[in-house]
């Protein structure tokens, strides 16, 4: 037989654009630190680094769960304590108009099958610039193009609502809101919030409500969930354990879809099918939402605190 030609295997065409900067960057510390050199990273916000402790009661919930034999397979929306959990915690925040719950490894994935089961070749999604690269990374592997809308510094980074009307177009789905906002950590005001859900209403967009940060509030402005004000918009209010309980590793986080049930129907039931064709985010951890939500709050205070000062500490 002729001697076959041995050719690269190369990556999709797709991931090409594909970039995540916090992790990327990741990859050139690691080599400069094998040269020698000492790094300090400041890029990833992993508190468990940074002297953070997990909640006892946490771990002490996930223990129970695997002692107990809960280490099989989850149903893929979650486990029902947990979405029961999430449910009464969406009801604390004011969402009345609950009309699915599903729980993901991490909020990371949240946001990938929320997208996915939205976008279509062509679509695009508005997101805030700055912002977290999760999102630019998974509308690159989508084949998406970004569509940003600014953040006003002299507003305190509150979106600029004339950027955000000028980049809507007859192709665009949703619209992004971190809020706390990840990097600048500005936090929405009710009057902002409902500017955008009425854009979102007028405009017929999905709202991605990022509200991981919810409870680290390190100043005086109130959060407000987003959903909580716009019973009739379609959202998706994202949640987790990472940056509020200080469970980075653990990966598990949650969505709240809310809206017009009959509106957010299909969107309901693509999810679904998202969620089922991975099988389930981890088993035993899901214990630890109920934990969470429903357990002792007191570590939120000296977190809040700590960052409070280090970040004041930043500024000086």
């Amino acid at each position: 037989m002729p001697a076959t030609q041995v050719r690269e295997v190369a990556a999709a065409q797709r991931l090409e654009n594909v970039r995540y900067a916090i992790r990327d960057l990741a990859c050139v510390a690691d080599e400069v630190a094998k040269k020698g050199h000492k790094i300090l990273p400041l890029n990833i916000g992993d508190p468990i680094n940074f002297d953070f402790q997990t909640p006892a009661h946490l771990i002490e919930a996930v223990y129970k769960a695997m002692k107990d034999g809960k280490n099989g397979y989850a149903p893929s929306p979650g486990i029902k304590p947990a979405l029961d959990a999430i449910r009464r915690e969406a009801e604390r925040k004011g969402i009345s108009s609950v009309q699915d719950v599903f729980v993901t490894s991490g909020v990371s994935e949240t946001v990938d099958i929320c997208l996915s089961a939205l976008l279509n070749p062509g679509d695009n999604l508005l997101t805030p610039s700055p912002d977290y690269p999760l999102y630019s990374a998974v509308l690159a592997k989508l084949g998406l193009e970004l569509n940003t809308y600014a953040l006003n510094e002299d507003d305190g980074w509150q979106p600029d609502l004339i950027d955000v009307h000028k980049k809507i177009s007859p192709r665009t789905r949703g619209i992004v809101l971190i809020n706390p906002n990840n990097p600048t950590g500005a936090v929405c005001s009710r009057r902002m919030l409902e500017a955008i859900a009425e854009l979102a209403r007028r405009n017929n967009l999905v709202i991605f409500a990022d509200e991981i940060y919810d409870k680290l509030i390190l100043d005086d402005d109130p959060h407000i969930s987003l959903a909580s004000i716009a019973p009739d918009v379609p959202i998706v209010t994202f949640g987790g354990l990472s940056k509020n309980y200080l469970a980075p590793g653990w990966r598990l986080g949650w969505g709240v879809v809310s809206g017009d049930a009959a509106v957010v129907k299909p969107y309901v039931e693509g999810i679904g099918r998202l969620l089922r064709s991975r099988l389930c985010a981890n088993h035993p951890e899901q214990y630890a939402i109920q934990a969470a939500l429903e357990g002792p709050q007191d570590h939120l205070q000296e977190v809040a605190a700590k960052l409070r000062s280090r970040r004041d500490l930043t500024m000086k």
